[in-house]
C-alpha cells in the first residue's frame, strides 16, 4: 500500500511527531479522489467518481476546441492548501482508447509547518491506446513546510502519458522572502508495465538546511524547476526528442533539456528559471509538440487571466 511508502521513508524520520491540533490522517485530513474514465461513443466520460474531503472535483468539462471529446478535470483541495497532517490518496484509471486533462484550481500551497508532515499518494493506470495530460498548476512549499509524494504508474506499451511537477522556492516575494526556507520536498515516481515489468523509477529529496542549493549540478543561479516525465510509445518519443533541442537563454533566465528514458519507456525534460513564467512557458512548448505528435492536435491558447 502507498501508506507504507511514507511510513518507512527514511527522510520523514524526524517529522514523527503529532501536531497539538488535530491528529495526523484523522477525519477531514485524510482525503481520497477516485476518477475512472471510460469510453463513451467518441467522447471520453469521467464515469467512476469518489471523493472524500478535502479532496474535490467537479464534472468533467469539455473545453477545449482543438479536442473537444477529452473531458478535463480540476483537482480541488477544499482546504485552500495542504497542512500538516494531510494524507490524500488520488487514484486515475483511463480505460483503453480513453483521453483526459487533468489540472489544478490553482497553485498548490503546502503551508508552514512546526510538527509531523503532509503526504500524498498518487495511483495512475492507463490502458491500450489511452493518452493523459496531468499538468498541475505550480507547488509553492512554505517556510518549513514537510511534504513527501509517491506516484506509481501502470502503463501499457501503446498508452501515453504526460506527467509534470513544477516545483517553486517558496513565496520568493513574501515579506522578506522565504526562498528555499521549507523543511523537505520528496517526489518519488514508479513506472511498470500491467504485467508488473519495472520501467523506471526517479526520485529527489530536496532539503535546502542540510545542503546548499546553489553549487553547480544543482539550481546554482535558478529558483524554479520543472520536472517533466513523458510515457510514450518509442516511435513518439523519437520524434519529440527531434524536436526538442536543449536550451540556455540568459537574458530570460531558463534552461532547459530533454533526455531518454530507460527501456525506452519515453522522455525526461527539465527546465530550470529564476522565475515560474519562463519556466511554464518551456513546459507548455514540449506539452504542444507532445500533443501535436501524439494525438494530432494543437494545445488550447493560454486563458487570458493566467
Amino acid at each position: 500500500m502507498m501508506r507504507i511508502a511514507w511510513e518507512r521513508a527514511a527522510e520523514l524520520a524526524d517529522y514523527q511527531d503529532e501536531p497539538k491540533q488535530m491528529a495526523s490522517a484523522v477525519v477531514g485530513k485524510n482525503g481520497y479522489l477516485r476518477l475512472g474514465f471510460e469510453r463513451r461513443g467518441a467522447s471520453t466520460a469521467l464515469i467512476d467518481l469518489e471523493r472524500r474531503a478535502p479532496l474535490f472535483v467537479h464534472k468533467a468539462i469539455y473545453w477545449d476546441e482543438a479536442m473537444p471529446t477529452l473531458p478535463c478535470v480540476f483537482l480541488i483541495t477544499t482546504t485552500g492548501g495542504i497542512l500538516q497532517g494531510d494524507r490524500f490518496h488520488t487514484v486515475v484509471e483511463l480505460a483503453p482508447e480513453t483521453q483526459a486533462h487533468l489540472t489544478t484550481q490553482s497553485g498548490t500551497q503546502i503551508h508552514s509547518m512546526d510538527a509531523n508532515y503532509a503526504a500524498q499518494s498518487q495511483e495512475i493506470t492507463l490502458g491500450d491506446h489511452a493518452y493523459l495530460e496531468y499538468l498541475p498548476e505550480p507547488i509553492f512549499p512554505h517556510a518549513h513546510a514537510r511534504f513527501f509524494t509517491h506516484t506509481r504508474v501502470s502503463i501499457a506499451p501503446t498508452a501515453t502519458l504526460l506527467y509534470a511537477e513544477t516545483l517553486m522556492p517558496g513565496r520568493k516575494y513574501h515579506k522578506g522572502g522565504e526562498l528555499f526556507a521549507y523543511d523537505l520536498f520528496s517526489s518519488t515516481v514508479q513506472v511498470a508495465r500491467p504485467d508488473g515489468q519495472p520501467l523506471l523509477t526517479e526520485k529527489y529529496v530536496v532539503e535546502p538546511e542540510q545542503q546548499t542549493l546553489r553549487q553547480a549540478g544543482q539550481m546554482r543561479e535558478f529558483d524554479v524547476f520543472g520536472n517533466v516525465l513523458l510515457l510514450t510509445p518509442k516511435v513518439h518519443a523519437d520524434a519529440i526528442f527531434a524536436q526538442t533541442p536543449a536550451s540556455y537563454d540568459r537574458q530570460a533566465g531558463v534552461a532547459a533539456g530533454a533526455s531518454r528514458l530507460p527501456n525506452d519507456a519515453g522522455l525526461i525534460y527539465k527546465v530550470l528559471g529564476r522565475e515560474s513564467q519562463p519556466v511554464v512557458a518551456k513546459i507548455r512548448e514540449f506539452w504542444a509538440i507532445v500533443r501535436q505528435t501524439v494525438v494530432g492536435a494543437p494545445i488550447m491558447p493560454k486563458f487570458l487571466w493566467r
